[in-house]
């Protein structure tokens, strides 16, 4: 049980620039052999956040756009998520000895929720799906339900809150630059949009040449595509994004859920990372994009986690199985490779 101390506004702000104190996580080139031509793609792995993705940075920018509310001991964090957001946020109010409800779906990866759990969080499922095939519009009108039965609830509001795309403004889009800034093209996985959006309003002034390319998959709204059930989680949405303008990207890339799990096989075996399926949906879409626009040379992906969470799904043979997934069938017709780094 929580022990609910109370906590100044200056306590929760300090704690909050505490977790937010972190390193670059790293930039790792590999080899794409496509078509006879070779290229080199820098994979920006986010799996190295504190808590395993980039959702770390969006969590820490929402509680952080709320911290006035959370002074009040009784105060409760509540979110709608697909795993990563929620896996962070449940670390986030165990640090401030928060009670955190993650309204979440069936989708939800049995190593997140038991991570969720073990940091004292409540899952909310909804079982449901909506008339799309998703879950995201149950899970909201679960969210607006708890938020009118909990005195002191507090939604994050990742859909919405304008802190979700200026954390990635203000930390993921000058790392990058600082990192890749001579990339041509920038590959970014979307969901809410505020990654994709906070990245463009950086980079757009200080990087005009730099291509951005918004990558999603089929069933996913946030650029007008009929609805459909997915099988990923972290990439895709039921509705389109209140972040991104037409301004924030420049072309867009639909991949297959089946390719983006094959591919992130694909790169497992012949490099030894292991991403998690919104990340191989961002190399796929790369690799097909360098054969398709053979003047980019120095591309980017913006990796948002690793396959750590997904042993039991995208990673487990029974799983594709009973998925009818046939990874020889949807693999890339290139081969990955390995480059030794010799200086960071």
């Amino acid at each position: 049980m929580l022990s609910r101390n109370p906590l100044r506004r200056s306590d929760t702000v300090n704690a909050l620039e505490r977790m937010s104190t972190r390193q670059q996580t790293r930039v790792v080139p590999i080899r794409v052999c496509a078509r006879g031509r070779d290229f080199v793609i820098r994979l920006k792995l986010e799996a190295g956040n504190r808590w395993g993705s980039i959702k770390d940075r969006t969590a820490i920018g929402l509680v952080a756009s709320v911290a006035s509310r959370l002074d009040d001991a009784s105060a409760t964090i509540i979110e709608s998520t697909s795993g990563n957001l929620g896996a962070a946020l449940a670390m986030i109010a165990k640090e401030l000895d928060r009670r955190f409800i993650a309204v979440v779906d069936p989708k939800l990866s049995a190593i997140v929720a038991a991570r969720m759990t073990a940091a004292g969080a409540t899952l909310d499922f909804v079982r449901e799906p909506d008339r799309h095939g998703g879950y995201l519009d149950a899970r909201l009108a679960r969210v607006a339900e708890l938020l009118e039965a909990i005195p002191g609830a507090v939604w994050t509001d990742q859909y919405h809150n304008p802190a979700n795309p200026l954390v990635h403004r203000t930390s993921t889009g000058p790392e990058l630059f600082r990192q890749a800034g001579d990339c041509d093209a920038a590959f970014v996985a979307v969901s809410t949009g505020g990654t994709l959006a906070g990245i463009s309003q950086y980079l757009r002034p200080r990087g005009p040449w730099i291509r951005l390319i918004a990558v999603d998959v089929p069933g996913s709204r946030v650029f007008g595509e009929p609805a459909g059930p997915r099988l990923l989680s972290g990439i895709g949405a039921s509705r389109a994004s209140s972040f991104l303008t037409p301004a924030d990207w420049d072309d867009v890339m639909i991949v297959d859920d089946e390719t983006a799990i094959a591919a992130c096989h694909q790169v497992r075996d012949a490099t030894g990372l292991c991403l998690g399926g919104s990340s191989g949906a961002v190399v796929a879409a790369c690799v097909r994009y360098l054969i398709r626009e053979p003047d980019v040379t120095a591309p980017v992906c913006v990796c948002p986690d690793g396959g750590a969470s997904y042993a039991h799904t995208i990673y487990n043979e029974d799983w594709l199985r009973g998925k009818a997934i046939d990874l020889a069938r949807w693999q890339l017709p290139v081969s990955f490779e390995a480059i030794e780094i010799t200086d960071e």
